[in-house]
């Protein structure tokens, strides 16, 4: 009989909470659209505002701020929009993205590539907050961007004292928080961010839904999806009732949820100490505070591609790095962005953990490392050899 596998790649997704899957099954029998005025569409309209509120709740805002999304990606770049502005203020037209954000944010939104500047970050990955006074010092207001835990490192960005800085130069904070919710306290009002990105599916939700969250004073983002005037005309397009509803459920979860964070960051603990028993083995962003399920560690010769197969061999599931290449395994944006060289670029190995991962599930993959690490450096150094 078949041992049962080993997830750990919850950073990728998460498995569906069973009170998500309660909410959703129960939404499937809302007959009505929620723009209707009648008992049924005041039924399903019921359902999306109590998710909306619970949503909002996870993360310190008003439901009214809340606008929901098909995912995190459409919610970063709803929020890159040029030509936001407070009242009586300049419209914004400049964009700074730190160097390690998600693609979607990489890519600028709605500028143009020309209308944006990248921010270097350090070796552990955290932005270089006098660079970044430097970016806006004396030049137009800018969008700065900054993820508040990166996908891959699970490194942490010092949020408030960025935030500070952009407000100082009369700017606005869009932070992408799709992996730090859930794992660490997010506030909008505490970080003083103007835009807050999420998704359900991250913290036990559904696939395919998330949210914008937007500070007060704004006058944007503009839509991207113009029609019908649902979400307060901030996305047209009838709402995702049974994603929404499985959202709401999962917020509430993984907000009573957040102490438990302290167990699972024990056990990195125990995992990150047996992986660097190898010699080799390097922890990136190990000196930076980091979000505390996630591992991202290679080796020079290494190669990610193998070793991801390789576990999945043993039964167990990682990553290389983000999850979202369409199943390719590609060099690490982030730590070339880091400084590091190719060849520990592609060695890259993202382990992550979630609310059901236990002791066993660690020994598993410290088995697998053990065997596995000798025979794929071994491999690695041949084939080096070969080549000369």
């Amino acid at each position: 009989m078949a041992r049962p596998r080993v997830y750990l790649d919850w950073n990728a997704t998460t498995p569906l909470r069973e009170e998500a899957r309660a909410a959703m099954l129960a939404a499937m029998d809302a007959v009505g659209n929620p723009s209707s005025v009648h008992a049924e569409g005041r039924q399903a309209r019921r359902l999306v505002e109590d998710a909306r509120a619970a949503v909002a709740n996870a993360v310190g805002a008003e439901a009214r701020q809340v606008v929901f999304t098909s995912g995190g990606t459409e919610a970063n770049v709803l929020a890159l929009v040029p030509g936001m502005a407070r009242k009586g203020g300049v419209p914004i037209n400049r964009l700074i993205v730190s160097a390690v954000e998600h693609p979607s944010v990489m890519a600028a939104g709605r500028f143009s590539p020309e209308a944006m500047t990248v921010l270097e970050v350090d070796r552990n990955g955290v932005v270089d907050s006098a660079r970044l006074r430097v970016l806006l010092a004396g030049e137009p207001p800018a969008l700065v961007s900054v993820m508040a835990a990166n996908n891959e490192t699970g490194a942490l960005q010092p949020i408030a004292e960025i935030a500070h800085i952009v407000r100082e130069a009369g700017g606005f904070l869009h932070v992408d928080a799709v992996q730090a919710l859930g794992k660490v306290s997010i506030n909008i009002n505490e970080l003083q961010a103007d835009l807050l990105s999420i998704s359900a599916h991250k913290i036990g939700g559904p696939k395919g839904v998330g949210a914008l969250v937007i500070g007060d004073g704004l006058t944007g983002p503009e839509p991207l999806l113009r029609g019908g005037g649902q979400e307060l005309s901030r996305r047209a397009g009838t709402e995702n009732v049974i994603g929404i509803s499985g959202f709401g459920a999962a917020a509430k979860v993984a907000t009573a949820a957040l102490p438990e964070m302290a167990k699972i960051a024990e056990l990195r603990r125990i995992l990150e100490a047996g992986l660097r028993q190898h010699n080799d083995v390097i922890v990136f962003s190990s000196d930076a505070p980091r979000l505390p399920n996630t591992i991202l560690f290679g080796a020079p010769g290494l190669r990610a591609e193998t070793a991801v197969i390789g576990f999945d061999l043993e039964g167990i599931s990682v990553s290389s790095g983000s999850a979202c290449s369409s199943g390719k395994v590609q060099p690490s944006h982030v730590i070339e962005a880091m400084g590091f060289g190719p060849e520990l670029t592609r060695s890259a190995i993202r382990l992550s953990l979630g609310w059901s991962t236990t002791e066993a599930d660690i020994d598993r993959c410290l088995q697998a490392w053990k065997k596995l690490a000798g025979a794929l450096l071994k491999q690695s150094d041949e084939t080096e050899v070969e080549r000369f």
